[in-house]
């Protein structure tokens, strides 16, 4: 019987090791994307179509460097947290920018500062469903069970 148990925690903690790796490797990675769109912000505003206002560059400036906290010092419980958090929030302004913009869905967040376009939206999106989706589907293995 310890050989059974000796293999399953063996094996629960390998599958815990790689969902660590997985959830820290991603919020470091999109915070390093955040990071390197904002400072692309500044030097092309319409990059790809978006909507890259100075405040724009700083939320994505600040968004990265939390986002690349948390997947290099963080405990993984604490990045899965983020990740499900960062994911809602960046999702949610995603959706409300398709709902609420006006005719060619222009979301206006800060008037003449913080103005969000389609591709802004899209973006949103997927950064929100790509960091909802690691956070959710590993919310089972990123805690060691006890026992």
């Amino acid at each position: 019987m310890d050989g059974i148990h000796s293999r399953r925690k063996n094996e629960s903690e390998r599958n815990i090791m790689v969902t660590n790796i997985m959830v820290t490797k991603t919020t470091t990675f999109g915070g390093a994307l955040l990071v390197l769109l904002g400072l692309l912000g500044f030097a092309a505003p319409s990059f790809m179509g978006m909507h890259l206002s100075a405040l724009h560059n700083v939320v994505l400036l600040l968004s990265g460097v939390v986002a690349i906290y948390f997947g290099v010092k963080a405990t993984p419980v604490a990045a899965r947290a983020f990740c499900l958090v960062f994911g809602a929030v960046y999702g949610l302004v995603g959706l409300a920018g398709f709902v609420a913009g006006g005719m060619n869905h222009t979301f206006t967040l800060i008037p003449g500062a913080l103005v969000l376009g389609t591709i802004d939206h899209l973006v949103h999106l997927i950064l929100g469903a790509i960091f909802l989706v690691v956070g959710w589907v590993e919310k089972d293995t990123a805690m060691p069970a006890r026992r």
